[in-house]
């Protein structure tokens, strides 16, 4: 006997639907929003980089939606 075969996006759109989000959500949101969380947490950005499998650093902050305003706004916030 088989598993019928259930697309992995399904499931999680299902699963998002159960709680309240209604927009699409697949895998690779999930990997960019683990990324983005993950930098937010303190992981360094070239670990990151490693498990995304990225070239360079700025891919993966670029990846992971981190501008060059977000960098910036470190320095103006740290009131030096």
């Amino acid at each position: 006997m088989t598993c019928p075969h259930v697309p992995s996006t399904k499931i999680i759109n299902n699963a998002a639907r159960s709680i309240g989000i209604t927009e699409k959500i697949g895998t690779h949101t999930l990997r960019k929003t683990f990324g983005y969380h993950a930098y937010q947490s303190g992981v360094s950005i070239g670990v990151i980089q490693k498990l995304f499998n990225h070239s360079a650093p700025s891919i993966t902050l670029r990846y992971i939606g981190i501008t060059q305003d977000d960098l910036d706004n470190v320095y103006l916030n740290l009131n030096l």
